[in-house]
């Protein structure tokens, strides 16, 4: 938390040689592997009973509460690129979402700070969606995808090329400084809370972190979905 300078990770010897950010993305992505294997695995044993995992279980568990979290995304995924791109898409923005909120949510345990508090992390991410959308783009279009930088008339190619570059660099931009301003602020505003009122009133904050966490999650990986849809449409 800000303004508490007392780190769980430097109880750990040897992490004090490493950026937080980076130990904490490393220890996030750990923990969604392993709660993955585990909703994996009682996937497959639910595949193997005689219900045969149609009939969704009747308490929460792993394996249908990432299948609530697949079924929502996937449904705003098709909304937004498409039924037809949707599964192709899925898994990436699926992933970013979990990874993104993860990310946010450690953040709330006191004593962590989230690595989408540090710009580096953001950026990173930020840098990523860039890449995977014009990459996307490319495979959809080929070599024609270039002509979405130049416009439909020839004489405005070379100043729609500036502003179409410029604006498409400005993407990774926004959502790295988007992200990590809100989460940032969350925690400074809880910090402050806690420390003039520790006892009931940082429940309230708390709940307003965790809804903070699901709301930049959400933003990020909907505005990844607005530039892989941009990118892949056939109406340039």
């Amino acid at each position: 938390m800000h303004g508490n300078n007392f780190n769980w990770l430097s109880l750990i010897p040897g992490l004090e040689h490493y950026p937080n950010h980076v130990v904490m993305a490393i220890i996030v992505s750990v923990m969604l592997v392993v709660a993955t294997f585990v909703a994996r695995l009682q996937l497959s044993s639910a595949i193997k009973s005689v219900e045969g995992a149609v009939i969704p279980e009747s308490k929460l568990s792993f394996r249908n509460f990432f299948e609530i979290i697949a079924d929502s995304l996937y449904s705003l995924t098709k909304s937004v690129i498409g039924e037809h791109n949707a599964p192709v898409y899925f898994p990436i923005v699926g992933t970013l979402f979990v990874f993104i909120f993860t990310c946010n949510i450690v953040g709330l345990i006191p004593g962590l700070l989230p690595p989408t508090d540090n710009l580096n992390t953001t950026l990173a991410l930020g840098a990523f969606v860039f890449i995977y959308y014009n990459f996307a783009g490319f495979r959809a279009h080929g070599p024609a995808y270039l002509k979405h930088f130049l416009g439909p008339v020839l004489w405005l190619a070379p100043l729609l090329l500036v502003i179409e570059v410029v604006s498409h660099l400005f993407r990774p931009l926004s959502l790295a400084l988007r992200l990590r301003g809100n989460i940032m602020g969350d925690h400074v505003v809880l910090s402050a809370f806690s420390s003039l009122a520790p006892y009931l009133v940082p429940v309230i904050f708390y709940g307003l972190g965790v809804f903070v966490a699901f709301i930049q999650a959400f933003v990020f990986c909907l505005m990844t979905m607005v530039y892989i849809s941009l990118s892949t449409s056939h109406d340039h």
